[in-house]
């Protein structure tokens, strides 16, 4: 079966499950669907839909925006304009690697929350 272009999100994925120290079958257990499936998906077989990316985010406790963003559902400026931060911030955040995903969603949640508090 010929890959359809979603590595990267496949890539993202498995990185992020090996980070929660999840095994494949629990994420597929949290996320409610099929261990196959959730492989199919690690592997770039399989793309899949918005709805089963908000499942997979909530089993992997990290914003489904992030996953939108990584399989090109939604565009990343387009998530930085409607998060209401200046530019710079959320890139700065997102472009750490010596964050979790946990981690940069906390430290965006918290910025936004005394952005909203200091109009």
């Amino acid at each position: 079966m010929a890959s359809l272009g979603v590595g990267n999100l496949g890539e993202f994925l498995r990185e992020q499950r090996r980070q929660a120290k999840l095994s494949l079958r629990q994420l597929a257990d949290a996320a409610g669907v099929s261990n196959p499936y959730l492989s199919q998906i690690e592997r770039g077989l399989r793309k899949p839909s918005a709805e089963i990316l908000q499942q997979i985010a909530k089993g992997l406790r990290i914003s489904a925006e992030t996953l939108y963003v990584q399989a090109g559902i939604l565009d990343e400026r387009a998530q930085e304009a409607g998060a209401g931060q200046p530019p710079g911030v959320r890139e700065a955040v997102l472009a750490d690697p010596g964050l979790s995903e946990q981690q940069k969603q906390a430290l965006l949640q918290i910025y936004e929350s005394f952005r909203k508090e200091n109009p």
